[in-house]
């Protein structure tokens, strides 16, 4: 698979839940998931980055972690009708024009 856009994301996975999946969970259990997914993603990054130790024979997979958050956002996406592609560029104007300035004159970013 080449380099592929949010949009072309959602429709990959929603292919994939109406081909495999038989339909998507409900957005409940979707919010649910998606909490669980973000967890396993957090113990990864206490392990990798934080003074947390890895278990015995335990497997971190980051990428794998980021992609399981990415697939139930997607499926939380398509099943409430949000187009990602869209949602992202009006998410970076707002963020561009409320906080062009913030970062920069914030010496706690100073080093």
């Amino acid at each position: 698979m080449n380099d592929i856009s949010l949009r072309e994301a959602q429709q990959i996975v929603d292919k994939w839940i109406t081909t495999y999946g038989v339909r998507y969970f409900s957005e409940l259990t979707n919010m649910a998931i998606l909490t669980e997914e973000v967890g396993e993603l957090a113990r990864i990054i206490s392990r990798t980055y934080g003074e947390q130790s890895s278990k015995p024979g335990e497997q971190l997979n980051l990428a794998d972690e980021l992609a399981d958050v990415l697939w139930v956002l997607l499926c939380m996406a398509n099943q409430t009708g949000v187009d990602l592609t869209e949602a992202l560029r009006k998410n970076i104007e707002k963020k561009t024009s409320r906080d062009n300035m913030r970062h920069i004159n914030n010496p706690k970013l100073k080093e």
